[in-house]
């Protein structure tokens, strides 16, 4: 035995503190020894199968690492043998289980916690707790009480604020429909469609005015001027959409029932053509050429109870704000007027506010739907500004250079957002963030200026119309789903304002 120790050690036998896997037993060896050199071992690769013999001889090869009386170096180049870590089977096993084992939801007693604890020692030699390297658990960690951590770290188990932000919502850049519209008139003072309550979307062209319904997509010429000369110049729907007001370039003021497909009312009061209308209840306001605005009651045979002169241009945007206390309205001579609720009677009246910062004029007029005294204003191709005011104050609260003409603005009952249509050079239509006034998406599509924009009853859908003699419908306010059951159940719970018939 001693002798065998002692040939070992001067033919440089390689000893190993662990025992190799596989490797043959102590006897096996010795035995081997003694019956002298034989074959060298074969190392076999773990990517390539090996290349064994099928030899009827049942001698062992000699042991791994020995060859002759040669010592075997450990091969430089990588991939020539495996590592082999020093872990005791047990511990693979134990390592495979916690792994695959399923969660139990049941919390524990801390009794039986400590059970568990000694029972792992004394089995494993160790804490299976403290031998775990990845703690998988459905619940982040909570700090102890009273902990002050100075690196400002967040114990939490909401989400941050980086992975709570929703994405944009997707606004496509294509519209959604296009409607022809020929002979539209290319003029930048007139306002030639409206979307009424009801769904019907009114168009002006030149001396008709059609309406399409949106639901069933029907189209109605509902009147014709009889004199070829006479055209169209304005539209606009009362609040409740059963009643459209037709403004002409002979100076008149029309009033239609679209049920019945009848005119009611005639009314001449002007002496200029017509270039825009807004509702008040049963107010109608109207914009004329000399840059006068009238009230007319619809209600009564005298119908003409105001009249507003502050404009010594062409009244060209005109627009009641939603709460009825203030109109608004912008006209050739770059001038911004707001003007209080008049309730009848003649006399002259003021403006409470006059705005004089644009610089072209001013067409674009609409109030803010969730903070009734912010107006928004947009000016022409002198201007290219668009900008929002406080009425109350008379503060100009931001300004943007839109970078060309402005013809037409919307805000978005759905969103802190408004829509605004524009000319020479791009002629599209851009999204605006409120407040921070920075572009969400632009719209482009029409070859010419945009004339006009209005928007559908449910805050989903703008339309516009421009000289290319086409309308295009963009459905850039869409709702999420839940939202929308919400506010169709809030808007169907309310009353008509209207319950005087018109005379």
């Amino acid at each position: 035995m001693a002798q065998f120790l002692f040939e070992a050690d001067l033919h440089g036998l390689l000893k190993l503190d662990t025992p190799i896997p596989n490797a043959p037993p102590a006897r096996w060896q010795r035995k081997a020894k003694e019956s002298g050199p034989g074959p060298s071992p074969v190392c076999v690769s773990p990517m390539k199968p090996a290349n064994r013999s099928h030899s009827s001889s049942k001698t062992p090869s000699k042991t791994p690492g020995k060859s002759g009386s040669k010592i075997q170096s450990t091969p430089t180049k990588a991939g020539g043998d495996r590592y082999i870590p020093n872990r005791s089977t047990m511990q693979m096993e134990m390592a495979n289980f916690l792994l695959t084992k399923e969660n139990d939801p049941a919390e524990e007693s801390p009794t039986k916690k400590e059970q568990q604890k000694a029972w792992a020692v004394n089995l494993n030699g160790f804490d299976v707790e403290e031998a775990k390297i990845l703690r998988l658990s459905g619940k982040p960690q909570n700090a102890p009480e009273g902990y002050q951590n100075n690196l400002k770290v967040l114990y939490s188990q909401k989400m941050t604020p980086g992975s709570s932000r929703k994405n944009s919502r997707y606004i496509p850049s294509m519209p959604d429909r296009i409607l022809d519209a020929p002979e539209i008139r290319n003029d930048y003072y007139l306002n030639l469609i409206d979307w009424s309550s009801q769904n019907f979307l009114a168009v002006a062209l030149d001396n008709s005015v059609y309406l399409w319904n949106h639901a069933t997509g029907e189209i109605i010429q509902l009147l014709q001027m009889e004199h070829p000369d006479v055209y169209i110049s304005s539209v606009s729907w009362i609040k409740e959409g059963n009643y459209l007001a037709v403004g002409t370039s002979s100076a008149e003021v029309q009033l239609w029932d679209i049920q019945q497909q009848k005119r009611l009312r005639n009314m001449t009061s002007h002496c200029a053509r017509v270039g825009t209308l807004s509702w008040n209840s049963y107010i109608l306001s109207s914009g004329a050429r000399t840059g006068h605005i009238h009230h007319h009651d619809v209600r009564v045979a005298e119908h003409h109870v105001a009249t507003l002169a502050g404009h010594t241009q062409e009244v060209c945007g005109l627009k009641w704000s939603l709460d009825g206390r203030y109109l608004a309205s912008g006209g050739n001579d770059n001038l911004v007027n707001v003007w209080p609720c008049t309730q009848g009677g003649g006399g002259d009246f003021a403006p409470v506010q006059t705005f004089t910062q644009h610089q072209g004029a001013v067409k674009a007029v609409a109030w803010c739907p969730w903070q009734m005294n912010v107006l928004a204003t947009g000016g022409g191709t002198s201007d290219r500004h668009i900008r929002i005011w406080n009425v109350c104050s008379g503060a100009c609260l931001s300004t943007v250079d839109a970078h060309s003409q402005v013809c037409s603005i919307l805000w978005s009952t759905n969103y802190k957002e408004f829509v605004s249509g524009h000319g020479f050079a791009q002629n599209q239509l851009v999204l605006w963030k409120y407040p921070t006034m920075t572009k969400v998406a632009e719209l482009q599509g029409h070859t010419a200026r945009i004339l006009n924009l209005t928007m559908s009853p449910d805050g989903t859908t703008v339309a516009s119309a421009a000289a290319d003699e086409t309308l295009r419908l963009w459905r850039c306010f869409e709702m999420d789903p839940i939202k929308k059951k919400e506010k169709e159940k809030a808007n169907s719970a309310k009353s008509s304002i209207i319950h005087q018939s018109i005379r």
